[in-house]
């Protein structure tokens, strides 16, 4: 007999496949931007295949410097965020204790890590938020009895309805709780 007893789950954190495309794109355009626009100044071209001519360095130069600018310190904020792997950690369901542990990683510092310790008796229920539209939402909550909402989910896409809701089904009966789905 192979009753599972502790339950974990990992969620994963800012690296994500889109996160490092935007990162590469935002540092090769601003660049980009910046090779122009230093271009349009030394009236030189330093890039082969692009072309300085029509473009004076005031007003068009320095805009094109300060987008350059915006655009490699977003770049550089994105590939820290991904350095520090921003928001992964686990979700653990001990049945043996009777304890829910929740750990997710943070900005560096003092309090890098954020641990969430959750006795079972504690929670209400687990609730399924669903919002659909341009920017869906697709949410699994833990709700405590004083009315919180602990997140179980990662940022990443949102998973079909279908998964989602067996995935709070299933971590209900694990946990001997009741559902919720709101939309």
């Amino acid at each position: 007999m192979n009753i599972e007893l502790i339950k974990r789950e990992t969620v994963i954190g800012a690296r994500r496949f889109e996160n490092y495309f935007w990162c590469i794109t935002l540092f090769s355009g601003g660049i980009g931007f910046i090779v122009i626009s230093l271009s349009s100044y030394y009236k030189k071209q330093l890039l082969p295949f692009t072309s300085y001519t029509n473009i004076n360095f005031f007003p068009q130069g320095i805009l094109m410097l300060f987008y350059g600018i915006l655009g490699l310190s977003f770049s550089v904020y994105i590939l820290l965020i991904i350095m520090w792997d921003l928001g992964s950690g686990y979700n653990e369901f001990d049945k043996v204790n009777q304890t829910i542990r929740v750990v997710r990683r943070g900005f560096p510092g003092k309090n890098r890590n954020v641990f969430l310790n959750y006795s079972i008796n504690e929670i209400k229920s687990i609730e399924v938020e669903i919002k659909e539209g341009l920017n869906p939402k697709r949410i699994i909550y833990l709700t405590t009895n004083d009315e919180r909402r602990i997140p179980l989910t990662g940022v990443d896409q949102p998973l079909p309805l279908s998964k989602i809701e067996e995935k709070a089904i299933t971590l209900a009966k694990f946990l001997n709780i009741p559902y919720n789905l709101s939309r």
